[in-house]
């Protein structure tokens, strides 16, 4: 008998995770960042997309594509300096705000709606790629790193800012994940703020891989400040508590209240929590 539990364990232990269901992870995922108006967040994170395009070194006149480009921090970032750039997102409400951005400020920019994983355009169309805080939702990592490849030139560029797994945004959604757990067997959007997941997704195409740690500093007028605006307006939060009892609410706001209180760095009621980033440059063979 004892023999036989003890096999039954072995079994169990190697048997593999059941495969996520990918599709189904990506219409909830669409439908959570369609909710709220992450244009509100996008905004405050502009810097990043400056600072990444600088890594770059982008010149003007060059072919750009913004993937998972949300309200266009790294569009109008790119624009600025004069490349051709065409941003694109699955969610239109958030390319339209884009839109309204670029237009705003007198820049000819196209907009255009596409899938990550599935992007509509030809081989090797682009002089360099980005993605600020966006591809790295991609329920299937390694189709999406495939795209960005593909519509890559030899010798272009794939820039990237993804949250680390330490960091700040890292340990939110860390935290969110104790209230509602991922699907069995769905990666982590975090691996791609490791230089492991970077280099196997990357690197058999990659000539070099540079990545390096970044800060970005959410500057809030307090904690309540910050939860207010992530739960109204920041998708992934926003459902993530409408899902939730009113205790189970409650219990998760203070726990995102204490991970805050711990990482706040302003010294008075304010808040300025430093939240890790990698800064990625990935240059194709």
């Amino acid at each position: 008998m004892a023999a036989q539990s003890a096999t039954a364990a072995i079994q169990t232990q190697a048997d593999p995770q059941p495969a996520p269901d990918l599709a189904a992870l990506k219409t909830r995922q669409q439908a959570a960042w369609s909710s709220g108006n992450y244009a509100i967040v996008g905004s405050t994170l502009q810097i990043v997309g400056e600072e990444l395009c600088e890594a770059l070194d982008l010149k003007a006149g060059s072919k750009v594509l913004d993937v998972a480009a949300g309200n266009g921090m790294a569009t109008l970032a790119a624009a600025r300096r004069w490349c051709d750039v065409i941003s694109t997102d699955y969610v239109p409400a958030l390319l339209e705000r884009g839109q309204a951005r670029a237009t705003a400020e007198g820049m000819q920019v196209q907009f255009r709606e596409a899938d990550a994983e599935n992007l509509p355009f030809d081989d090797a169309s682009f002089d360099t790629v980005l993605s600020t805080f966006g591809v790295m939702f991609t329920p299937n990592q390694d189709r999406a790193a495939a795209e960005l490849l593909r519509v890559c030139k030899p010798k272009g560029q794939i820039g990237l800012a993804n949250w680390t797994p330490e960091g700040f945004i890292g340990q939110v959604f860390k935290t969110l994940g104790k209230y509602l757990p991922p699907p069995a067997g769905a990666k982590s959007p975090a691996l791609w703020g490791t230089r492991a997941r970077l280099t196997e997704m990357f690197d058999a195409e990659a000539r070099s891989i540079k990545a390096e740690s970044r800060l970005f500093k959410f500057r809030y007028r307090s904690a309540e400040h910050f939860l207010d605006v992530f739960k109204t307006y920041y998708g992934p939060v926003l459902k993530a508590f409408a899902a939730l009892d009113p205790a189970k609410q409650e219990e998760l706001h203070n726990d995102l209240n204490a991970l805050i209180v711990r990482m706040n760095r302003s010294g008075d009621s304010t808040m300025v929590v430093p939240s890790e980033y990698l800064e990625v440059v990935i240059t194709k063979r």
